[in-house]
């Protein structure tokens, strides 16, 4: 069974922040012990790392779904939650991630790189964090935010400097098996070759890896064939190998045409990572132990001489030719290597904001006249946080938005008191009154917020205030009946 997995579909989900805890410091002969509630803990974020040991993707393959771990929830007395774990999943070298839309969103390359692919969601402050001179003891703390979820795609292209290029049967196999210690599946039909295989080659003081990739046939840069699956791992090849069959019997077939139709290919062929014609490529006329293909060997190296490029006849099974091959191969990945060494390292890119950047964006709704949406990073952030079922985190969260100037923004786009205004799936009524960011305002009980009071019903101290009256209305008709008795 074939166990080599160069594509998949992960599902990841980061941890869910922490709710933060609203508590009151109680203790004997401490009547005013303040607030004490303490945050929550940070969501875990879902980071991919490069593992040398890692080959395939065959893991997420059979478990595609992976979170992970929440933040928990604080707690009295000052206590915070604790942090959600972070998920920390190994790809291969050479693993690219893209977005649902197919866009790139990591190519990691080199041991230990590192790509958070989901945050974790922010942890909820506790009321004690909430304090401030106008809330001494808030009545309210801060949900956790949810971890972000995303659909990823990884594709695996493998790391090796050369790769082999050929028909199927061209002898790849037999080659990547006689020069390193690899050992690939070899058969005499087509197509035995169904993963890449890579190898390790070592030539003179020279060390590199060479891929032996599956074959490839006319309109594989279409899908045709296995080409189309395969072709994106040699991608990152420094040198391309032309293996040609010199001893196929198939009608119509010659290294000269094999190698146009393969070169025609590589041409197709949309890389990522620059033009797969650009990379320096050898030809092997390959199996000249046969009489007849030594011939055939002789009489096609001047015409690919002339063509420009450096042919060598090789025979993976007696191994002659394969020093000189192996050592032409060592030259061209040292130069590669120099190469890179020389390229100025990358440059960090700082992206400041822009100074007339609010940080949030009001528009008309398209589907309410008279209506309005708000978007943007902290607004919504603020909603996500907002219990509201607690009056005092409703008028919290309206003194924030106005402060941030969203009022004053929907105020200057003619929206009128009452006005439907959406932020993420919530729908507000515009009420310019009820978020005045009024330095002067202090909650009074808490949990509760004066400014968000519309129930025509007398709260506690209205009832008890009327009671009072009532009692002294009372006792004042008494004094004056035992008055009128008296006369």
């Amino acid at each position: 069974m074939v166990n080599f997995v160069d594509r998949v579909v992960l599902h990841v989900t980061a941890g869910n922040g922490g709710h933060g805890c609203a508590s009151v410091h109680r203790e004997k002969f401490k009547p005013l012990g303040g607030p004490d509630g303490g945050n929550g803990g940070r969501g875990g974020d879902v980071v991919l790392v490069v593992d040398p040991q890692a080959h395939t993707l065959l893991d997420f393959h059979h478990h595609p779904h992976q979170k992970a771990g929440n933040g928990r929830p604080g707690a009295g007395k000052h206590r915070s939650g604790a942090d959600g774990e972070d998920l920390v999943l190994a790809v291969p070298n050479g693993t690219v991630v893209h977005a649902a839309d197919g866009s790139v969103l990591a190519d990691l390359t080199g041991a230990g790189n590192r790509y958070v692919v989901a945050r974790g969601g922010r942890a909820g402050l506790g009321n004690a964090a909430l304090a401030s001179t106008r809330r001494k003891a808030p009545g309210f703390a801060l949900l956790g935010e949810p971890g972000e979820a995303f659909d990823v795609v990884l594709e695996l292209k493998s790391m090796a400097e050369v790769g082999l290029v050929g028909f199927p049967s061209a002898g790849k196999s037999s080659l990547i098996a006689a020069v390193s210690a690899a050992r690939p599946k070899i058969a005499d039909y087509p197509f035995t070759t169904l993963v890449p295989n890579l190898g390790v080659v070592s030539a003179g003081d020279t060390t590199f890896t060479i891929a032996d990739v599956p074959g490839l046939i006319p309109g594989a840069a279409q899908g045709k064939g296995l080409g189309l699956d395969f072709l994106r791992h040699v991608e990152r090849c420094a040198v391309l190998l032309h293996v040609l069959d010199c001893a196929t019997l198939d009608p119509g077939r010659d290294p000269i045409s094999d190698l146009e139709a393969i070169e025609e290919e590589l041409a197709q062929y949309e890389s990522s990572l620059g033009d797969l014609l650009d990379r320096p490529r050898l030809v092997a006329l390959n199996k000249v132990d046969v009489p007849e293909a030594r011939e055939l060997a002789e009489f096609v190296t001047e015409e690919l001489t002339g063509r420009g490029y450096r042919v060598f006849p090789i025979s993976a099974v007696s191994h002659a030719g394969l020093r000189e091959l192996t050592f032409a191969l060592a030259g061209l990945v040292e130069q590669f290597r120099a190469d890179q060494d020389a390229i100025a390292p990358a440059r960090i890119v700082l992206s400041p904001k822009a100074v007339d950047d609010s940080g949030f964006t009001v528009e008309p709704d398209p589907d309410e006249a008279g209506a309005f949406i708000v978007r943007g990073s902290k607004p919504e952030r603020w909603v996500r946080q907002t219990q509201f079922d607690n009056d005092e985190a409703v008028g919290y969260l309206a003194d924030r938005l106005a402060r941030l100037g969203v009022e004053d923004q929907l105020a200057k786009l003619g929206a009128m008191p009452g006005a439907s205004v959406t932020i993420l799936d919530y729908v507000f009524d515009f009420q310019p009154t009820a978020g005045m960011a009024d330095e002067d305002y202090s909650p009074t009980r808490r949990g509760t917020d004066d400014r968000l009071d519309n129930d025509a019903r007398p709260n506690a101290d209205d009832r008890l205030a009327a009671k009072k009256s009532r009692r002294q209305h009372l006792s004042d008709e008494d004094l004056l009946l035992e008055r009128a008795v008296s006369e």
